[in-house]
């Protein structure tokens, strides 16, 4: 079988998210406000527990709430981490290792430092909700 890396950075999470917080805004609050807006005029489907590999286009890290996969054609998967939950911050780049060609429950995501590109965490990974447009759920 063959090994592959996917290393998504946080791209669309400068689009998305609030150029300042609230004094008492937590981190917590800040991901689902983000996460409104990332999932806006999109439904939630049955959960999944993997993800194809190959499908990914990006990945969103929503701290405080999890990772945000986008695979295209207005369709993406949110994954809420069954642990690490605490290390997933906005400076923090997802690094997947992929066997057999699809992400599942219970791997683990490296966390790498934006800045340093140090280890900074891991995730351990729950199901995958879809979330696509009424008008495209099967």
């Amino acid at each position: 079988m063959r090994k592959f890396m996917l290393v998504c950075g946080a791209v669309m999470t400068l689009a998305t998210s609030p150029a300042v917080a609230g004094p008492n805004e937590t981190v917590a609050e800040r991901g689902r406000a983000e996460l409104a807006t990332a999932l806006k005029g999109l439904v939630p489907g049955k959960p999944v527990r993997c993800l194809p590999f190959a499908s990914v286009q990006s990945t969103q890290v929503i701290p405080g709430v999890g990772l945000l996969y986008d695979v295209g054609g207005g369709r993406r998967y949110l994954n809420r981490p069954q642990g690490g939950l605490a290390s997933l911050r906005r400076d923090a780049i997802p690094v997947t290792s992929v066997t057999g060609g699809s992400i599942c429950r219970i791997e683990s995501v490296q966390l790498l430092d934006r800045v340093t590109r140090m280890p900074a965490g891991f995730v351990i990974l729950g199901d995958f909700v879809p979330y696509s447009r009424p008008d495209r759920m099967r």
